[in-house]
C-alpha cells in the first residue's frame, strides 16, 4: 500500500506524518479510510528519538514520473512540506532508469551523462520541489540472477548518502536536545 489518487485508497498522508513523528508503533495496519487515532493501542503518544524517522526516502519509477496523478503529487507535497518543517532530510530514489533510457540500458556507466535521465531528475525536482542533489537515479534488479558491480555501486552510493543524511539529522537532534 502506498499513496493512491483516490481518497478511499492507499495510506492517508496524515498517517505518514504521524509515522514520521514516531506516533505509530510497529505492527499497525494502515487504514485507507481513517487515520490512526490517539486511542488506538498502536498510537505512541510519547515517541522517543528512536521511534522517529531520520530521513524520508521516496522511491519513484523514472519511466512513469511524468505521468503521476496530480492527486498523488499533491499528497506527496503535503507530506514533504511537513517533513521540511520537521527538518527531516528528504531523498528520492529514482528507479528503473534503464527502462526510461535506452542508452543507460545498454551502458549503465552513462547514467550521469544521459540527457533523458537528467530530464527525469529535473521533472521530479520540479514536480515535488526537492533539490536535484537529493535525487538518486538507480537501476534496480528485477530479472537478473547475477549481480553487476555498476548497478551495485550506484545503489550503494545512494544508500551511503541516505545513511549520512540520517546520521547528520540524529547528530543535530542531539545537539538541540543538549542545548535545552
Amino acid at each position: 500500500m502506498g499513496l493512491e489518487a483516490e481518497n478511499s485508497g492507499g495510506i492517508i498522508p496524515d498517517d505518514i506524518i504521524k509515522a514520521l513523528k514516531g506516533h505509530i508503533l510497529d505492527g499497525y495496519t494502515f487504514n485507507p479510510v481513517h487515520a490512526i487515532t490517539k486511542d488506538n493501542p498502536k498510537y505512541n503518544a510519547n515517541p522517543n528519538p528512536c521511534d522517529k524517522v531520520h530521513c524520508l526516502v521516496t522511491i519513484l519509477p523514472a519511466d512513469t514520473i511524468s505521468r503521476m496523478s496530480d492527486k498523488v503529487i499533491d499528497k506527496m507535497k503535503t507530506i514533504r512540506e511537513k517533513v521540511k518543517e520537521l527538518k527531516i532530510p528528504q531523498v528520492i530514489v529514482l528507479t528503473k532508469v534503464d527502462q526510461a533510457c535506452q542508452i543507460v540500458k545498454e551502458d549503465l556507466e552513462k547514467i550521469y551523462y544521459s540527457r533523458k535521465i537528467k530530464e527525469k531528475v529535473e521533472v521530479c525536482s520540479n514536480i515535488l520541489g526537492i533539490s536535484l542533489n537529493s535525487i538518486y537515479p538507480v537501476k534496480n534488479y528485477y530479472a537478473e540472477i547475477i549481480q553487476h558491480e555498476d548497478t551495485d555501486n550506484i545503489i550503494l552510493m545512494a544508500l551511503r548518502d541516505i545513511v549520512n543524511f540520517a546520521n547528520d539529522y540524529v547528530e543535530e537532534m542531539t545537539k538541540t536536545d543538549d542545548v535545552r
